[in-house]
């Protein structure tokens, strides 16, 4: 659930984190600014006219790898788009400790004013599902 009133910008980011280490109890925190602010959580965000474009950054994942940008969508105004990925990252650089940590991703993105529950009221008109197996398998 977003957090009520909800800060001004024209980005507002609600991170959560359920980490393991700590039990998945949950931490969350809220980000806002302009439209850079988006690349905190590796998304580009451009404004072209009144539609918002929706771009996935290249991350640091071991896999799956991404090798540049990729559009997810584009946004009509009073639009709402969710992207969901999932990815396996390397805690170490040496090959001799193999530690991997896993994110999985749901984003919810709408263009102009969206309602506290307006994500979970209703469908998106645009989804990215770019979850993978993790391990290079067909199934995920």
């Amino acid at each position: 659930m977003l957090p009520a009133p909800l800060p001004a910008g024209e980005v507002l980011v609600h991170d959560v984190l359920a980490d393991e280490k700590v039990g998945y109890v949950s931490h969350d925190e809220v980000l806002t600014g302009d439209l850079g602010r988006a690349r905190d959580v590796d998304l580009w965000l451009e404004l072209k006219g009144s539609e918002l474009v929706v771009d996935r950054l290249p991350g640091w994942a071991a896999y799956p790898r991404r090798s540049g940008p990729g559009r997810l969508f584009t946004l009509m105004p009073g639009q709402v788009g969710r992207y969901r990925a999932n990815f396996r990252f390397t805690m170490t650089t040496c090959a001799c400790d193999p530690s991997w940590y896993y994110e999985d991703w749901v984003v919810h993105i709408g263009n102009g004013e969206v309602v506290a529950d307006g994500f979970q009221r209703r469908e998106p008109d645009h989804s990215a599902d770019h979850r993978v197996h993790l391990y290079g398998g067909s199934r995920r």
